[in-house]
């Protein structure tokens, strides 16, 4: 086992230094993996190089025997195909072993997203809670925009400071996934509502922080207590808003940036513009959001067409 136990840590560091992964992503790897090597242990499997193909699809079945979803199994098999390519190159095993283990196929299942008009009444409902008097609802209208703006990830909104947007150019500079920096525009609505929350909410959050203000430092968006606001924060907020609008689907932030794609692609943009927007690496992902707007269209054809 402390072999198993040496090889975790080695593989973290190559996770972290050479891969620059996210934190969460580190995470997730060495979860699944150290999951495969709990299993192969359990079937007198003790070192690295024994493991082999078979030890890999009992994992797998395992996992799909205690429910696992479809997408879950496929990350899991993505990760240990990560861990044993590494462990062929970095010359622990003689081959790589799980080179042949294939992924069941996720099913793509179509996002719920809000229409235009709900879109609207959800940033409309939080500004009538913007006034004067409150720095949170300044903040929470500011957030909603920008999320339906710019459809970014809330972990992307979240690390957004004050200088990384350009309200001369209204564009937002965004640190996605793989470190991957991209320039994202937002229309006026969404830059009255940040110029109202950082002239006049902001300040009020960072003066009442107790000292947290200091441990904000220049992030965008700040906590009830001054530092800066984290993603369960942003997810609450929007689950609470949303359930202001009567009839809206119950979406988190991630839903708003289904919402954002799926209007942009119903008003015309194509297909590589929305791809560089939401910082997808491959067009095949961005594809999901055509068949959100094609389900829309068909529905609406059977509606108005009287040869439907």
């Amino acid at each position: 086992m402390d072999t198993v136990t040496g090889v975790l840590a080695d593989y973290e560091r190559h996770l972290v230094s050479e891969r620059d992964l996210a934190p969460h992503t580190v995470r997730a790897y060495l979860g699944d993996v150290g999951g495969l090597l709990e299993h192969a242990s359990r079937l007198g499997q003790g070192d690295v190089t024994e493991l082999d193909l078979r030890t890999l699809r009992s994992w797998l079945a395992h996992q799909q025997v205690t429910g696992r979803s479809r997408t879950t199994l496929a990350r899991r098999a993505t990760a240990v195909r990560v861990f044993t390519a590494w462990l062929a190159r970095t010359g622990r095993v003689p081959t790589d072993v799980g080179a042949s283990l294939r992924s069941p196929k996720a099913r793509q299942t179509l996002p719920p997203v809000l229409r235009q008009d709900e879109a609207q009444d959800l940033v409309a409902a939080a500004a009538r809670l913007a006034d004067d008097s409150s720095p949170v609802g300044l903040r929470d209208t500011a957030m909603l925009e920008l999320l339906y703006a710019t459809g970014v990830r809330v972990g992307e909104l979240v690390a957004l400071d004050v200088d990384d947007l350009d309200r001369g150019r209204n564009v937002a500079r965004v640190l996605g996934k793989g470190r991957k920096e991209r320039t994202v525009p937002f229309g006026k609505p969404a830059a009255d509502a940040v110029d109202a929350w950082l002239g006049r909410g902001r300040p009020q959050l960072m003066a009442s922080g107790a000292g947290a203000g200091a441990a904000a430092g220049a992030a965008l968006f700040l906590g009830a207590r001054g530092a800066r606001i984290d993603q369960r924060a942003v997810r609450t907020v929007v689950h609470r808003r949303i359930a202001d609008v009567p009839g809206a689907p119950d979406i988190g932030p991630h839903g708003l940036r289904h919402t954002a794609a799926t209007h942009l692609l119903e008003g015309g943009a194509d297909l590589r513009s929305v791809q560089e927007l939401l910082g997808h690496a491959s067009l095949a992902t961005t594809q999901l959001y055509t068949h959100v707007s094609a389900d829309r269209l068909r529905q609406a054809y059977r509606q108005a067409h009287p040869r439907a």
